[in-house]
């Protein structure tokens, strides 16, 4: 695609650097190997009440997504479901009842990636703070224990009540992946980036069999407080990536 060209899409596409955004982090979950064949689902609310949102399309591959592709979806549209290009099912049963139901979720990004599941999976999936990253996380994440099955209106509902608390930006689905959620896309996808990097730090300290140096309450909240006052890392992480795409000619702009 010329300059030109872009620059016309940039016009006349509604809501296109947050589109930009999106599809970039789509395309870096794929290159991490933290996406789900053409499952899984990313969602961005684009007006001031939360009612209006990007999500991908219907089971595209994460590495392949553009800018254009996002579907533009109003989660108080019962008739979504009959739009030639509708949504996954289950995507729009769990980001369409969040976006209802949960106003601080602005950004939403649901994943099967690999520790986060196999946190999800154990009896106990609580995340300990042993270490910098899992003390992150403390006192903010939400536990789903209940998994019903697919994530249709009921289950989505259901699920979604987890996540009524703004204080907790992290749902481990039990049985199922994670679902995060933040003010953006660069906030949201820096947080799950690092949930994984977290939850493997544990899973592979089980491995160990070894006892674990656990920190305490207190000083595991005043790391997570510090993080997340720590300056513009999620934005700069989010510029990285994007200039990344483009260095390698990754067509994710369009």
């Amino acid at each position: 695609m010329s300059v030109t060209q872009l620059s016309d899409r940039r016009e006349n596409l509604a809501h296109y650097q947050e589109r930009v955004e999106l599809a970039a982090s789509f395309r870096w979950t794929a290159r991490l190997n933290m996406h789900e064949g053409v499952a899984n689902h990313f969602s961005l609310v684009v007006n001031e009440d939360g009612t209006q949102f990007l999500m991908n399309p219907n089971q595209k591959h994460f590495s392949l997504i553009k800018a254009s592709d996002l579907l533009l979806l109003d989660a108080n549209d019962p008739s979504t479901m009959d739009r030639p290009d509708a949504p996954d099912p289950t995507a729009w049963g769990l980001h369409g009842a969040l976006h209802r139901m949960c106003g601080h979720a602005r950004c939403a990004m649901h994943v099967h990636s690999i520790h986060a599941t196999v946190l999800a999976s154990l009896a106990d999936s609580t995340l300990p703070p042993i270490d910098q990253n899992t003390a992150m996380f403390f006192n903010r994440v939400a536990i789903d224990d209940r998994f019903g099955g697919l994530a249709f209106e009921e289950e989505a509902e259901r699920t979604c009540a987890n996540l009524s608390d703004p204080s907790k930006k992290v749902l481990i689905m039990g049985n199922h992946g994670v679902m995060v959620i933040g003010s953006d896309v660069a906030d949201t996808f820096n947080r799950l980036y690092y949930f994984e990097r977290a939850a493997e730090t544990y899973i592979k300290a089980l491995w160990t069999g070894q006892k674990l140096r656990r920190l305490s309450d207190e000083i595991a909240e005043k790391t997570a407080h510090e993080i997340e006052e720590y300056p513009g890392q999620s934005e700069k992480f989010m510029t990285a990536i994007l200039e990344l795409l483009d260095r390698d000619g990754e067509d994710f702009r369009q």
